[in-house]
């Protein structure tokens, strides 16, 4: 059997400003051509179909789009829900939408319910497992702790239960949750209870293969255990990151293949560090002239109209950053404001941010200000000036 796995679409979702659909609908296009080009029998998606648990009307329209043409594809589909999604909206008329070959698994008490698939070599049992939010499961499924890894661990009795009725069938599991080796990417909502997130690789032992959701990252926490990542950059941390879907093969019990499709690159990212007219100037910077970009200006001043400058020469950057050259290690947000007034907090801001203390006129403004913001009856002086 040949399977395709894919996760965190998080259509509805924006990169700074910019919107992602057009993007989104063409990695939908890409999934297609997958299907049909390497005559893929089963997609897996492992959750995060939405940005948001109310996602908006154009993300709803291609969601139902993607199901439509992939219950018109030659393969089957099984969808569950990750942490941003509503289970219950995403879930709507499941039973309904079984019926065209696409399963969407966001129900709890679904667990250890499998989809099953046949092949030359028999069975397959899928088991969608949703995220699993362990402080509305505790008491349901009486959880010794409040952990996605007692929730997980519940999970999984469930799965192997239903497992053992069934001889020499193999398993696919999909499941949304944060599996220790894997490493995080900034886009990704915590999910941390109680400041415990992860959950251990050895709940999926034995199973032939885990379709991971969450991590935005592609990457294999075992041989069967892996995590398909994002389908789109999400965040610039993601920058050097290759993404796209897991193509695996099913064999016999025991046999599995897994290879990395890529998908499409809207736009590449790139990271800018350095003084504004180092970077407008430098020659060497020009391949990244088309790039979405996150820049850094380490200006020992802040220079004016920054992000209007950079767009002359790259007029893609999205993202802009001061760290200036020089600048004290205590900076002002590591500084005390207690037994300090307004005005002094106000005028040490101006000069971290200018890189230069304010004039007389300034800080007289600045005092002005302060007296009308507050409802402070002791008036303060003129310092620093």
């Amino acid at each position: 059997m040949r399977i395709l796995h894919t996760s965190d679409w998080h259509l509805g979702r924006a990169f700074h400003g910019v919107g992602m659909l057009e993007h989104q609908a063409a990695f939908v296009d890409h999934l297609l051509e997958v299907v049909d080009a390497e005559a893929v029998d089963l997609i897996v998606v492992s959750g995060d179909i939405y940005d948001r648990g109310l996602p908006p009307v154009d993300a709803v329209a291609l969601a139902d789009e993607a199901m439509a043409r992939l219950a018109a594809s030659r393969a089957r589909a099984v969808f569950t829900s990750g942490n941003h999604d509503s289970a219950r909206r995403l879930g709507f008329a499941s039973g309904l939408i079984d019926h065209a070959g696409v399963h969407l698994r966001t129900d709890a008490g679904s667990v250890g319910t499998p989809v099953l698939l046949d092949d030359e070599h028999g069975v397959v049992a899928v088991y969608g497992i949703p995220y699993l939010d362990p402080e509305t499961l505790r008491r349901a499924w009486d959880l010794p702790a409040r952990s996605h890894q007692a929730a997980m661990a519940a999970a999984m009795e469930r799965v192997r239960s239903d497992l053992a009725t069934r001889t020499s069938a193999r398993s696919v599991v999909l499941a949304h949750a944060f599996v220790s080796g894997g490493a995080s990417s900034d886009s990704e909502r915590d999910i941390s209870v109680g400041g415990v997130s992860m959950i251990a690789a050895d709940l999926f032992d034995g199973i032939d293969y885990t379709a991971l959701g969450h991590l935005h990252g592609r990457q294999q926490v075992g041989e069967r255990v892996r995590y398909s990542g994002s389908p789109l950059a999400y965040s610039f941390s993601e920058a050097d990151q290759v993404k796209g879907s897991w193509l695996v093969d099913l064999g016999t019990p025991g046999e599995l293949a897994a290879e990395f499709v890529t998908a499409p690159v809207p736009r590449r990212l790139g990271v800018l560090r350095g003084e504004l007219e180092t970077l407008l100037e430098d020659p060497t910077l020009a391949r990244l002239e088309d790039h979405w970009l996150q820049v850094t200006l380490t200006d020992a001043a802040r220079p004016s109209d920054p992000m209007e400058r950079l767009r002359t020469r790259f007029p893609h950057a999205l993202s802009l950053q001061f760290a200036p050259s020089g600048a004290r290690e205590d900076d002002i947000r590591s500084r005390a404001v207690a037994g300090r007034s307004d005005h002094q907090v106000a005028l040490d801001f101006v000069a971290e941010v200018r890189g230069s203390v304010a004039d007389d006129a300034e800080a007289a403004l600045l005092l002005e200000a302060c007296d009308h913001c507050c409802a402070d009856l002791d008036v303060d002086t003129v310092v620093g000036a």
